[in-house]
């Protein structure tokens, strides 16, 4: 039941979270990994196992996964709960009464978060590939732990047993005439499961897999899109050897 609630909390803060962003940190560049099926698909599990719990994605099913190279068996294997059917949206366990009767608060749905947040010359995309890095423990929150891009955020890091522990370490600046703290990098204080280079590489599939959620037809819009402008170059090209053939004898 702790490990529920702490996962509640976290998931409740990575859209309350976007809201705080404002005159915080610059946002990290997310990578663009939506045409790589393989990231992809270890996103969609990500996202199942850390962020399913408590966040429901109501506009997505199961089955539309197979657009990712998953096969129905796949999905019903390794992503399904057992009361799931590979029809079904991808709706949370969590009942929204208790939810809401916990925390104030139900969990708000994910399916379009990837594209619900723009700032800091960035994308939505970019604040949770930079939100979801960006955390560290702090003793004197009720959670244990802050956020740089969203101060004081009142959830703990969800995927902090990938990351493990670390704090930020600061150096000091003169700035306009006075001294101010500027994050120079971070120190692990305890290891996770992944290293460093690999979380970030975790976090980029389940962002990608996150803006791919939002409008799964996104790739396929993009290369009709460039084969519409290559026919309509290629009809303009014709029309005006057309319009050359029908004027040529007109004086």
């Amino acid at each position: 039941m702790k490990k529920l609630i702490l996962t509640l909390i976290a998931a409740l803060g990575i859209v309350t979270g976007a809201q705080a962003a404002e005159g915080g940190i610059a946002w990290d560049k997310a990578p663009n990994k939506t045409t790589d099926l393989a990231s992809l698909q270890n996103g969609a599990k990500l996202f199942v196992n850390y962020c399913l719990n408590c966040h429901s994605a109501a506009f997505m099913r199961y089955n539309r996964l197979t657009d990712i190279g998953l096969t129905e068996q796949q999905i019903k294997d390794n992503l399904l709960f057992t009361t799931d059917r590979v029809g079904d949206t991808m709706k949370a366990n969590l009942d929204a009464r208790e939810a809401k009767e916990w925390f104030g608060g139900t969990p708000p749905d994910l399916t379009l978060v990837a594209r619900s947040r723009a700032g800091h010359g960035g994308t939505g995309a970019d604040y949770l590939y930079t939100f979801l890095r960006t955390f560290y423990r702090d003793g004197t929150k009720a959670t244990g732990w802050d956020n740089l891009a969203y101060p004081n955020v009142g959830m703990p890091n969800p995927l902090w047993e990938l990351q493990g522990e670390r704090r930020p370490v600061y150096t000091k600046m003169e700035q306009h005439g006075h001294e101010v703290e500027v994050l120079r990098g971070w120190e692990q204080v305890t290891p996770g499961k992944l290293t460093p280079v690999q979380y970030d590489q975790a976090v980029g599939d389940l962002v990608g897999y996150m803006q791919w959620m939002a409008e799964p037809a996104q790739n396929t819009r993009v290369r009709v899109g460039v084969w519409v402008l290559l026919f309509l170059l290629m009809t303009l090209v014709f029309v005006w050897r057309l319009n050359a053939a029908y004027w040529k004898d007109v004086k």
